[in-house]
């Protein structure tokens, strides 16, 4: 076989969370002693790997903050005696710090999954119902699960507090931030040591993380939105977008000690003359997605049912752009679709078998390649997927690396070094302008509330030059210039409006606010009223209980939701923490004295979410509780062990809806009609309708529920049968016939 060179190009990204001296979200600690350390750790353990990191310069200054004692809200509160403590604070912690995702994370311990289900056994929790101890034991398991396995092996002392497990005191939560501490302190010295070791190439961003296209053209940008009412007709930020870069390169160059060659654009965002923009900045070469390179050379890349390319060969070439002198790799979509969404739930060793095998069909299609160098490039967040694996990815990632490293016919190599001794590139006469997601730029634009925010910050950015046209030599400018170009980055874009729910939405939008307020107060300005106003128009809990009884109009139409208002609710959090792949974004449920109702919201995703076409189903399970008849266990298959509490219960009826693209297939009823036995029902009542939704309606009366009792049920997101996500995980939801 011909050698394949294999480029793994780690990304590391997270937004500023801090709001003068304060951060209000933890995520930037709890991913630097998750997944930044030790994702470098695997280079001493297979000493012919190499591997690419990509850092933005706003992560790197929150990592050096808290290397020098900086703390989030969590950590203060993580650090603090909880006798002195406010009502409001002992109701942050109960709000906030079960963010952990339940499989592979809470469910490690028996501790936190008693109080997790104790937390949300019902819809309104009372701080009187949590002791102090159990607070504090709540606070050290949160910070305890957060960390990577990996670090209690290298700190005895963590593994000796994570086998305390109960009675956690003061010193236990102090001691265990510290050593998050110390973890965090050897990111920059490891990266240091394999860089000048020539075992890692570091590339970086634009400074805040911002879309260079939609600040360098924002007309191309928009012609394939939904929407552009509310957007400003330009953003006269096109120096704003070179000045990102540029920072971005000065900074990562002084504290590494070596000026990066690479360019990550963020969101693989890619145009004419944001290539232009890097070029000019001396960058040597960039990085964009699959699909941008097949509108770009006008090639189809066709996949066979297993996700195997029919033709690679495009897509594991360098490219030299002819419009500047800049190198373009791009890399291949359906292997990070598969890290972040399909492998997490499949045995480790299993699943980096699945990816080596597709790497050497790859590597087989290379016979009748007419040249001897080809880059498979795979590229995608080093942090956000890897809690939905059991111990945090690193048996995945333990077992990939050591298939490779065992093959001689494959290298990993540094991306520099590849494209330096590429004698075979190819000519780029064109750059398609696109991200990785639909090749449009709609999750950042195009959207009321997108370009509402848009709109806020150009308006901010004319005022910020009208005053410094008048005073230059003001010694606030550079403060002001620092938020302005915080508010320019792409988080806050991707939280507002459709689609994208990160469960807090409401912070993110109070932080974009405050960044742009504190343009106008660095330079001694009343900040506009309209910047004290909620961008988001309505604020929904991820879960509430139904307030009172309901009878919607089940239409499948989205503009009947004023008939929902009292309804329960349950949102499938996708961010900043959890990036799965979800079949539905969105449930309501509740009843009258007749009918159940849920109305569910389809994530049609960017269509580009797997490269194999989705069997989706979706499954309804219910009982009565009232009256106890014949029952069964679920039918789902699990891709692990874990065991949810929740099906060690029996159930009386299966209702399944399958959804395949875009059409939804007929209601299966299933009960159980002797005991342990389903039995395919009459779905007699059962109604359907979708449009934009999917409204469904249960009589009372088909699941033989009388006025008065009560029905207790769950549901399950499914492909092709095998469990994907429950909802909930550990409790029943429950609903009263009237």
């Amino acid at each position: 076989m011909k050698k394949l060179s294999i480029a793994f190009y780690w990304h590391m990204h997270q937004p500023v969370y801090e709001i003068e001296g304060t951060y209000l979200m933890p995520w930037a600690r709890l991913h630097a002693v998750k997944d930044y350390l030790d994702m470098a750790l695997f280079l001493e353990r297979f000493p012919k790997l190499k591997l690419n990191f990509d850092i933005v310069p706003a992560l790197l200054d929150m990592i050096i903050d808290y290397s020098n004692g900086a703390n989030d809200i969590h950590s203060e509160l993580t650090c603090s005696n909880i006798e002195d403590m406010t009502g409001e604070e002992k109701s942050f912690i109960l709000n906030n710090f079960f963010s952990s995702r339940y499989e592979t994370m809470i469910f490690r311990s028996e501790n936190y999954k008693n109080l997790y289900q104790k937390r949300f056994s019902k819809d309104v929790c009372n701080i009187e119902d949590f002791s102090a101890q159990e607070l504090s034991d709540l606070m050290a398991l949160f910070n305890l699960v957060w960390m990577d396995p990996i670090h209690f092996k290298r700190y005895p002392r963590l593994q000796e507090l994570w086998d305390k497990q109960y009675n956690y005191n003061l010193d236990d939560r102090i001691e265990i931030i510290n050593i998050q501490r110390d973890i965090i302190r050897e990111i920059i010295p490891t990266y240091k040591k394999y860089i000048l070791e020539g075992r890692i190439e570091l590339t970086t961003t634009p400074y805040y993380h911002t879309i260079l296209p939609i600040l360098a053209d924002i007309k191309t940008s928009i012609k394939s939105v939904i929407t552009t009412e509310g957007l400003p007709a330009s953003l006269g930020m096109f120096e704003d977008a070179k000045e990102q870069v540029k920072r971005g390169l000065d900074r990562v160059e002084e504290v590494f000690g070596v000026r990066p060659k690479g360019i990550w654009p963020p969101e693989l965002c890619v145009g004419p003359k944001t290539l232009n923009i890097l070029a000019k900045e001396g960058i040597k070469w960039t990085i964009s997605d699959e699909g941008v390179l097949a509108s770009s050379i006008n090639f189809d890349f066709i996949r066979d049912f297993k996700g195997n390319l029919n033709d690679p060969y495009h897509l594991l070439k360098v490219y030299e752009y002819q419009g500047a002198p800049i190198n373009v790799i791009f890399r291949d979509r359906s292997i990070p679709n598969l890290i972040n969404f399909e492998y997490a739930g499949v045995d480790s060793k299993m699943a980096a078998g699945d990816l080596f095998d597709k790497i050497k069909i790859i590597q087989s299609k290379l016979l009748v390649s007419p040249d001897d160098t080809h880059l498979l490039t795979i590229a995608l967040d080093c942090e956000n997927c890897w809690e939905n694996y059991q111990n945090d990815g690193n048996d995945f990632l333990e077992r990939i690396y050591s298939l490779i490293e065992k093959d001689e016919t494959l290298e990993t190599v540094l991306i520099s070094d590849y494209i330096e001794n590429d004698n075979h590139k190819k000519p780029l006469n064109k750059i398609y302008s696109g991200s990785w997601i639909d090749r449009t730029f709609q999750y950042w634009i195009g959207e009321i509330t997108k370009n509402k925010a848009w709109a806020y910050l150009k308006s901010t950015k004319d005022d910020f030059e009208a005053f410094v046209k008048e005073n230059r030599k003001n010694p606030n400018i550079e403060n002001a210039r620092r938020e302005l170009f915080i508010a320019e980055g792409s988080d806050w874009f991707w939280w507002y409006g459709e689609p994208n729910n990160s469960g807090q939405d409401f912070v993110f939008d109070y932080m974009f606010r405050e960044h742009l307020k504190n343009v106008y107060l660095s330079l001694g300005l009343e900040p506009p009223e309209r910047l004290n106003q909620s961008l988001i128009t309505k604020y929904e809990m991820p879960f509430k209980h139904p307030s009172r009884s309901i009878t919607p109009k089940m239409d499948g139409l989205i503009s009947s939701y004023e008939d929902w208002y009292y309804s329960g609710n349950i949102s499938m959090i996708d961010g900043p923490v959890f990036r799965e792949s979800k079949n539905i974004d969105k449930i309501l449920f509740g009843c009258d004295e007749n009918n159940i109702y849920f109305r569910l919201h389809v994530n049609k995703g960017s269509g580009e979410m797997s490269f194999i076409e989705r069997i989706s189903q979706f499954y309804i399970y219910i009982r009565n509780a009232t009256r106890i008849g014949h029952r069964a266990y679920v039918r789902l298959i699990s891709k692990t062990d874990n065991q949810y509490p929740i099906l060690r219960e029996k159930f009386e009826d299966e209702l399944t809806l399958t959804l395949i693209k875009e059409t939804l297939y007929p209601v299966r009823f299933t009960r159980v009609l002797h005991p342990n036995m389903w039995t395919l029902a009459n779905p007699e009542g059962i109604k359907v309708e979708y449009k934009e939704v999917i409204d469904l309606t249960i009589p009372f009366e088909t699941i033989g529920v009388e006025r008065g009792e009560t029905v207790e049920f769950f549901m399950a997101n499914t492909d092709l049968g095998v469990k994907n996500t429950y909802i909930p995980q550990e409790i029943l939801l429950s609903l009263t016939r009237d």
